[in-house]
């Protein structure tokens, strides 16, 4: 269960930015209100809370998510956490749990060398490998391990690094299929833009691809292209914006992007374009929702039925 800091996080939110990722088009702070036969905006967005100014529906980011996906409390939060890779709970090797509710600094020195000397264990190659048919190449380049917790479930771990090579955050995956939590970060990850240190090797004028995911940026570097993953432009950092607008600058960079075959997907893209007006969209095909899948078919052969 999350404590009151964890529920807290969830509750601070950019509410607007979970409206979106709910289906919601939201303009000037305000959008048409999905609780009623609403012709007009009567739903405003102010200082993290949503209101029906013709209902009187109201609340937080938790509240409109229980409304919207019709889930109890508890899966409203799951999802949120979920769906915006934000940070609940602290999860490493040694501690399951962490019960302090202060909020300190990633500690960078606890978690570096589970990454220097990466051991992937066989539920690890096995998503890794046989599921997700990736370059071994590229799980080596984004130093990839893996662990098992006191109960024997396997997790796999991965580093999130700024561009110039320090450990950032980190990402915790459970393993186990529709299994949650489905992600966990140890306190004070800052689990922004994945995959930063690729941007050295960018040449003058070479393609950039963005994906939602890390699972979508491995996909695309296994395809033999150079990428990153931003999960969402609503909680993207000013100093990464600005990262990203200075590559066109500097170096010409054309930005390209996959959608996920989703509103959530398209809203990314568009939000991004705001941001990075060259990126060019690529239409997925009808039967893949994302690149993964597409990446599977196009590029490793394999039947969606192996996934």
């Amino acid at each position: 269960m999350m404590d009151k800091y964890e529920l807290q996080k969830l509750r601070d939110l950019p509410i607007e930015g979970v409206a979106e990722r709910l289906g919601m088009q939201v303009v000037r702070h305000k959008s048409l209100c999905p609780f009623h036969d609403d012709h007009s905006p009567s739903m405003t967005f102010r200082r993290g809370r949503f209101r029906c100014w013709s209902c009187g529906a109201n609340g937080n980011s938790i509240d409109l998510a229980m409304r919207m996906l019709n889930k109890p409390f508890a899966e409203a939060c799951r999802w949120l956490a979920d769906d915006t890779n934000i940070i609940i709970a602290t999860y490493n090797p040694n501690h399951e749990t962490d019960d302090s509710t202060d909020e300190t600094p990633f500690d960078a020195s606890r978690y570096t060398r589970y990454f220097e000397h990466p051991f992937l264990n066989d539920s690890a190659r096995r998503f890794l490998f046989a599921e997700r048919r990736l370059d071994e190449r590229v799980v080596r380049w984004c130093r990839l391990t893996s662990w098992k917790d006191r109960r024997g479930v396997a997790w796999l771990q991965t580093p999130y690094y700024d561009r110039e090579g320090r450990l950032t955050g980190v990402q915790n995956r459970n393993l186990v299929r529709g299994a949650w939590p489905r992600f966990r970060f140890p306190q004070g990850s800052e689990c922004g833009i994945y995959n930063l240190p690729v941007l050295n090797l960018l040449r003058p004028g070479e393609p950039l691809f963005i994906a939602e995911g890390c699972s979508d940026c491995w996909a695309l570097l296994s395809a033999g292209h150079k990428a990153i993953a931003i999960p969402s432009a609503t909680l993207l950092k000013r100093k990464d914006a600005e990262l990203l607008s200075s590559l066109h600058s500097q170096l010409a960079t054309p930005f390209h992007m996959f959608p996920d075959r989703d509103a959530p997907g398209e809203r990314l893209f568009l939000q991004l374009r705001q941001l990075l007006p060259n990126l060019e969209h690529h239409q997925l095909p009808p039967d893949c929702k994302d690149f993964s899948e597409y990446y599977l078919r196009r590029f490793a052969g394999a039947s969606l039925n192996d996934k």
